[in-house]
This record gives structure tokens, C-alpha cells and sequence, in this order.
């Protein structure tokens, strides 16, 4: 397959808003591909690369060369080339990276260049995200979504999923389980502004502490264990104190759901960031465990010796968790209809310094990678998980630094992500100074343009008073007195709040 068909595709989806649409010209498209083809052609229209980052952004991209005037890239061909690019590294790989990506470009066509550039910049906004690219893939291949969509909830890879959906059919697509050493994307939750709004939606339920601290899944098989962040990063060389916490539980084999949390010697959580950069240091493990030790709350169990738990209720994974492991690694929880029991135990978790409670049904199963009306979080002040889109330059104290951030909610079925905002608040030196050099890194326009654009990859966690109605932003609303609460670089986009679940704070429930 040439490049030129997937860069056609990509501005006919772009062109359109009907969600059918969209899925008709990307099944078409996933036909005609090759078994080798399928993954990357996947990958390419959900606008990522099967490499993840190779290195390469808005400078050495503004210097292409002239187009070509006939297309002949194939997938494979610049698969290889963003593999060659990705590998080079050491003095002088700055100097050959520009080179191979004028090489492509050179062989590019002025569609295939557009295309291209948008695929590395992060900016191929075309409205092909996972519900789009789930429904293609099972009209490609002619096979129930709701096939398509599990798979893709076990596997993780929609283009793994895609290659089986194509060359065996339901067959392949039931071929992956859950596994032990395999991690599936974790379930999330929606948002309710209080107790008793998330109590209307489920009841009774489960109310459980909601921690501030990285989202972990465990996973045990015999005296292996490996640990997962919620992006399936495996984190487990960097967590040595949790895998010999849960060498102790008297399990075989297991896949359990958490989070891990680094806590003063009163019970109280550190600062999330010190969390964060514990579970993310690759250095000095040994020594970071003894100045920042992790402990491990568990609240969920999806498999225990043998038995796969996924589509059994809540109330039944609970059980099955609670009889697996010591009570003291279970996540504080009561199961309550009451109003005035859960909201003093929500006063409780947050008087413990933690971020409030999740409101869970005792009938939902596990919606790995889904945002539902199973779990509802509850905190005591507004916050989202916004994108940073774009960042303005500071002046005064702040001259010289990236500080105002452009802020959007993903549209889940649209193009990307729906600004709501601006704010300069909450931004202390260190984090200037940091963000500044990590936006210049994804910056996709002139670093010296007073607004600086930027791939939308970084997730911010934004607290604000209220919601506004306005005509400045597209999605009709606008954050009041936004202010930035931390960084969260556990979380992809991906996982950032929708639109919707912005629309939904600002109407009474």
C-alpha cells in the first residue's frame, strides 16, 4: 500500500463530521491493506506511530524540501525509516535524524508531506479516535463491534486487534484473554459534583477512598510479578519494595488493580509529585525506596488463580480481592445507600489528606479503558485533566518562560480537543522553568510566535471555581478562576476528561 491512500483517507475523514462516514472511508481503506500493513495503517490513521517518539519535531520538520511530483512511499518504507530514526542516538544523531526525515520528505509527495507532518508534529486531527477506529475495524472485517471492542480491551492495541479482526475473524478476536503478564487498560471514572449526585446515579454502592497516588495493576504469576502503570508502562524494576509486597500474598497467579502512594510517617500521602517521580525514576532505586517507600492499596481483583474476574459484578470482584489478600493492602471502603454515611466517609478520606471518594456500582462488571456510570469519583473541589494545547509567553518576573496554557477537554468523537481556557495560576518557579523547556520540546510552531503551539501530549490537572457560558470557545463553556494543580505525566491524553464529562458539571443534576 502506498503512503498517498492513507493520506487521502486521512483528509476525507478529516473533511467530514458524520461519525459514519469516517468509519466507512477507514474500513475501506483497512481492506485493501496487507497482514503486515494493517498494524501500521492503523496506528498511522489514529495519528501515532507504532514507535511511539523518534526524536523529531517543529525544527527539523520546518526545513522540508520540495515535494515530490509522483507518489511511491509504502507503508513498509516509512515504517523502516521511523525505525531507523528512532534508533539513532549519541554524537551527531541530531544532524543524521535531520537527514533521513529530509530523505522522506524528499520522497514525499505534497499530500504525503502534509500528512507526514501532522503525524509527527501530533496534530493529525481527524476525528479517528478508538470509537471510531473500533467500528472501522469491525466493518472491515465485518464482525460485531462489540467483538472488536472487547479484544481491544484485553490486548490494549487496537492495531493487534485490527490484524487478527482481518486475517481470522471472530476466531482471532477471541483469541486473546486476559493474561498474566499482559496489562489491559484500566477502568476509569466519571465525575459527580457531590454525594448525593453520584448516589442518584448508583445505589447502594460501594464508597471507597479516592488516593492520591499512581494508578498501579499488578500483576502475579508464581514468583514473577510484573507492575503497570495506567499508560501499560512496565514500571517493575522501579518498584522493587511492591513486587516483594506482593511475592507475600498467597496467591499463584493474579491481576489486581490499585494504586501506589508514597505516605509520611503519620498515614498522610506525600505530594503527588513526589509519587509521580518516584514510579517514574529510572535511577538510584535503591535509595529512593528507602527516602520515598511505596505502599501499595488494592481495590480491585480481575484475575485470581485461574478464574478471570472481568464480567463478574463488582460486589464479586470485591469478595474474591478480599479473600485473596491482607486487609491492610485493601483500600478503605463501605457499602452504604445512606447519604449521611457516605458523606462522612468522604469528610473522612479527605481529612486524611486524600483527594475524596469513588462511588462504585455493586453490579458493574470491569469496563477496562471506559469512563461509565460504574465508578463515579467525588472530590471537594472541581477538577479536570486538560490538554495543554498551546502556551503564551510570560513578561515581567516571568520573561523568558512559557506560563499562559491554552487548556482543552477531548472531544470523544470529534477532532482532538475543545479549548476552555486559559490560566497562568498555580505555576511556581520549578514548574516554569520546567514546562518551558518540555513545551519547546513538542512545540509544532515558531518557538519565537508570541503563542506557541504545542503536540497535544502533556496532561494537566486544572482546579476551578465553576463554569462559565461563552461564545470565545468552541464548546460553549469556559473554566472560572482556573488555576494549575500539578502536572500529570501518569495519564496520556487519552485519558484526559471529555467534553462531555466537562458539559456535564456545568447542568444540575
Amino acid at each position: 500500500m502506498l503512503l498517498i491512500e492513507l493520506a487521502r483517507t486521512s483528509r476525507s475523514v478529516a473533511e467530514t463530521s458524520s461519525r459514519l462516514a469516517k468509519t466507512q472511508a477507514i474500513a475501506e481503506t483497512l481492506r485493501t491493506a496487507t497482514p503486515a500493513e494493517v498494524p501500521i495503517a492503523v496506528a498511522y490513521l489514529s495519528g501515532e506511530l507504532p514507535q511511539r517518539q523518534i526524536g523529531v519535531g517543529w525544527a527539523t520538520l520546518r526545513d522540508a524540501p520540495a515535494p515530490a511530483t509522483e507518489p511511491s512511499l509504502t507503508l513498509a518504507a516509512v515504517d523502516a525509516m521511523f525505525s531507523a530514526i528512532k534508533e539513532l542516538s549519541g554524537p551527531g544523531s541530531q544532524a543524521a535524524r535531520r537527514d533521513l526525515v529530509a530523505e522522506l520528505f524528499g520522497l514525499a509527495t505534497e499530500d504525503e508531506q502534509r500528512f507526514l507532518g501532522g503525524l509527527l508534529s501530533g496534530e493529525l486531527r481527524q476525528g479517528a479516535q478508538d470509537g471510531v477506529m473500533t467500528e472501522a475495524i469491525a466493518k472491515a472485517a465485518e464482525l460485531p463491534v462489540a467483538e472488536v471492542r472487547r479484544a481491544h480491551m484485553l490486548r490494549g492495541s487496537l492495531a493487534a486487534v485490527a490484524s487478527a479482526a482481518l486475517a481470522e475473524g471472530v476466531a482471532g478476536l477471541r483469541g486473546f484473554h486476559l493474561e498474566v503478564g499482559r496489562p489491559l487498560r484500566p477502568m476509569l471514572a466519571s465525575s459527580a459534583p457531590g454525594i448525593a449526585e453520584a448516589l442518584a446515579k448508583v445505589s447502594p454502592a460501594a464508597v471507597e477512598w479516592k488516593l492520591d497516588g499512581v494508578r498501579a495493576q499488578i500483576h502475579r504469576s508464581g514468583p514473577e510479578v510484573a507492575v503497570f502503570t495506567r499508560t501499560l508502562d512496565d514500571i517493575t524494576a522501579r518498584v522493587p519494595e511492591v513486587v516483594e509486597v506482593a511475592l507475600t500474598w498467597p496467591v499463584r497467579d493474579a491481576v489486581l488493580d490499585g494504586e501506589l502512594i508514597a505516605l509520611r510517617p503519620d498515614g498522610r500521602p506525600r505530594p503527588f509529585q513526589e509519587t509521580a517521580s518516584r514510579t517514574g525514576s529510572r535511577s538510584d532505586v535503591s535509595l529512593l525506596r528507602t527516602e520515598i517507600p511505596l505502599a501499595v492499596f488494592l481495590f480491585d481483583a480481575l484475575r485470581l488463580d485461574g478464574a478471570d474476574l472481568l464480567d463478574e459484578t463488582g460486589a464479586r470482584r470485591q469478595e474474591a480481592l478480599a479473600a485473596a489478600v491482607p486487609a491492610e493492602v485493601i483500600t478503605p471502603r463501605i457499602v452504604t445507600a445512606d447519604e449521611a454515611e457516605a458523606t462522612a466517609f468522604y469528610a473522612d478520606a479527605v481529612e486524611h489528606g486524600h483527594e475524596g471518594v469513588v462511588v462504585k456500582s455493586l453490579d458493574a462488571p470491569y469496563a477496562a479503558g471506559r469512563r461509565g456510570a460504574g465508578w463515579i469519583k467525588v472530590k471537594p473541589r472541581h477538577t479536570l485533566d486538560l490538554v495543554v494545547l498551546a502556551a503564551e509567553w510570560g513578561h515581567g518576573r516571568r520573561k523568558g518562560r512559557l506560563s499562559n496554557l491554552h487548556l482543552g477537554a477531548r472531544d470523544p468523537d470529534g477532532e482532538g480537543f475543545v479549548m476552555l481556557g486559559k490560566t497562568f495560576k498555580g505555576l511556581t518557579d520549578e514548574l516554569l522553568t520546567w514546562q518551558t523547556k518540555r513545551l519547546l520540546e513538542l512545540a509544532v510552531s515558531p518557538a519565537d510566535a508570541w503563542v506557541v503551539h504545542v503536540r497535544p501530549e502533556l496532561v494537566v490537572e486544572i482546579a476551578f471555581d465553576g463554569l462559565q457560558r461563552s461564545t470565545r470557545y468552541p464548546g460553549g463553556l469556559a473554566l472560572r478562576f482556573a488555576r494549575v494543580l500539578r502536572y500529570r505525566p501518569d495519564k496520556t491524553p487519552a485519558q484526559a476528561d471529555t467534553i462531555t464529562t466537562v458539559r456535564s458539571l456545568a447542568t444540575p443534576t
